[in-house]
């Protein structure tokens, strides 16, 4: 069950994304929630306190559902495979905290952006991990490279899924993002085979 403060971070998410960060005052986000600016602060201290705890919140969540979602997976395919899915899930179903997340976070105080950057690099690394097992010999900082531009394409969404039917988009989606780590471990294996041959 939502709660008026889940009300009040999804209302300032969506006038974030739609105006910016700085574009917007407490007083547009009360008045979104039916509540008065001073109101509002029983709830959150400032608008920096919202936008610090929604992109949080992101992080958290991406992180903490990618490694129950591992966790269940019988193979290293079928984990990598629900990673895909997981992160096109969240992207397609909050378009708005994906813009936020992506444009925002600079506006962050400094303790609040590295708490997110720390939880970041940790989903990051349960990428890399399986990535690692689906794609073994493969280098790790190559598949670290490819899992941040697999995040690129995913996270486009906002931009590239408007006007696409929402399961067309999840499908286009992963199989591109499946296809571009197929990509980056047989380029690696090819590399590995050239330079093997070279020293034979």
């Amino acid at each position: 069950m939502s709660s008026r403060r889940d009300e009040i971070l999804a209302e300032a998410a969506r006038l974030f994304a739609g105006r910016g960060f700085h574009g917007v005052g407490v007083d547009d986000i009360g008045a979104a929630v039916g509540l008065s600016g001073p109101a509002l602060y029983r709830h959150f201290p400032s608008k920096d306190a919202m936008l610090a705890e929604m992109l949080v919140r992101v992080s958290d969540r991406l992180l903490s559902v990618g490694r129950e979602r591992v966790r269940a997976a019988a193979t290293p395919d079928d984990a990598l495979d629900t990673l895909v899915r997981w992160h096109i899930e969240f992207a397609l179903g909050n378009p708005e905290l994906i813009t936020v997340q992506d444009r925002d976070l600079a506006n962050c105080s400094d303790p609040d952006r590295r708490r997110v950057r720390r939880l970041q690099r940790r989903y990051v690394e349960v990428w890399v991990g399986v990535l690692a097992a689906a794609h073994p010999g493969c280098d790790r900082g190559r598949l670290r490279a490819a899992a941040h531009a697999v995040f690129g394409l995913l996270n486009s969404t906002p931009h590239s899924a408007l006007g696409v039917d929402g399961a067309a988009m999840a499908d286009l989606l992963r199989e591109m993002a499946l296809a571009a780590f197929a990509t980056a471990s047989a380029d690696a294996r090819s590399v590995q085979s050239g330079r093997a041959t070279a020293r034979g």
